[in-house]
């Protein structure tokens, strides 16, 4: 008798989850893949109302040949630089073999320039990364949370 009780409550939690699933956004984990490393989850903070840049944060990993980041392209932004502690604005960022290059808020980052548009929260953007060695890689920039003030 007790097997009856127990079915019936995993079949109404597996149709709650179905339910729920059906409505709820898909987990934003994007990767994107050139021949010689990975790109992982390229997102930004929404941008506050007048700002005209935005900080980039990435991870680059499994990089089996050296490259570096040299350009971007998207709509949302006439152009782009490094940014961070002890960087220049020219964009080239160093992607060394067998290592995992994190580009953050805290640390060395893209920061898009000339905002052609605010960037809005849980939106996605075109955005192509352009390396010395893959060439483009095209991607989406996924819009986070805005700052906390």
């Amino acid at each position: 008798m007790p097997a009856l009780p127990l079915r019936r409550r995993s079949l109404l939690q597996t149709g709650f989850a179905l339910g729920t699933a059906a409505f709820l956004p898909a987990a934003w984990a994007h990767e994107y893949f050139a021949p010689n490393f990975t790109v992982h989850h390229p997102w930004a903070r929404a941008s506050a109302p007048g700002a005209t840049s935005a900080i980039v944060s990435m991870t680059i990993d499994e990089v089996s040949q050296a490259d570096r980041l040299v350009g971007v392209r998207t709509p949302v932004a006439t152009g782009a630089e490094m940014g961070g502690p002890g960087v220049g604005p020219k964009l080239d960022i160093a992607i060394p073999q067998g290592q995992t290059t994190e580009l953050n808020e805290a640390g060395v980052h893209l920061r898009l320039v000339g905002l052609t548009m605010p960037l809005e929260m849980a939106r996605e953007y075109p955005l192509t990364l352009i390396f010395a060695r893959a060439g483009a890689l095209p991607a989406k920039l996924l819009i986070d949370f805005p700052a906390e003030r």
